[in-house]
């Protein structure tokens, strides 16, 4: 059997390999332990099965990360020396404690592993987690677009995980879920090309986490 592969087959560290190493649930930087408000929605009643869920998560998907995280990934991929200002941003704009607690833990994560990986960071203070994962994408010297399909479907395959534990579902409703985010994401990243600067605007989202922060019983930190 012949083993060797194609020049044109060929998948480099440069490639497709940085996209789904940085976009796997299984980076270790604790994205699996938060779901963003979603375990709140469910405890309210606004989520209740597969449908809702799918609903919740695309509407999040366009009024949230496309707005905000997407951008700050955009700019810092194309422009490290943003990082500083788009840290400041982020942090500034995390409307809760648990919101900002959450992007300053896996932040801080992705700085571990960079620095286990040989792809230290140096960075004084906390670092929010788009940033950090931005800075190890242009590390990679992935392309914008590139970079931003692979942090949301990061984000996508973790959120749909916590819908899959906390509504909850099975796994085929999960898939079907996360069939329908991959389907949207094109779009929330065409439009985050198209922003001039990133956006924090959810309302919804802040009252459900400044609930959450006291919800009686919960599985997730967010």
């Amino acid at each position: 059997m012949d083993t060797r592969t194609s020049t044109t087959a060929t998948t480099t560290i440069d490639g497709l390999l940085p996209l789904l190493w940085l976009a796997s649930p299984a980076l270790p930087v604790g994205g699996f332990s938060y779901s963003e408000g979603l375990e709140a929605a469910v405890d309210a009643g606004l989520v209740t099965g597969e449908a809702q869920a799918a609903d919740w998560l695309v509407h999040q998907l366009h009024l949230n990360l496309a707005r905000a995280d997407l951008v700050v990934v955009r700019n810092v991929v194309a422009d490290p020396a943003q990082a500083d200002a788009m840290n400041a941003w982020v942090l500034r704009t995390r409307e809760t404690s648990e919101l900002r607690q959450q992007t300053v833990q896996m932040g801080r994560s992705m700085l571990e592993w960079l620095k286990s990986v040989g792809r230290a960071v140096p960075h004084a203070g906390p670092l929010a987690y788009p940033v950090a994962w931005s800075l190890a994408a242009s590390g990679f010297e992935l392309g914008a677009r590139d970079a931003l399909n692979a942090f949301a479907f990061g984000w996508a395959e973790n959120m749909v995980q916590a819908a899959v534990r906390v509504v909850p579902l099975g796994q085929s409703s999960g898939q079907r879920i996360l069939s329908r985010l991959a389907q949207e994401i094109p779009a929330a990243v065409d439009a985050a090309f198209a922003a001039e600067e990133p956006q924090a605007f959810s309302p919804m989202l802040a009252i459900l986490s400044s609930r959450h922060e006291t919800q009686y019983s919960r599985l997730f930190r967010s």
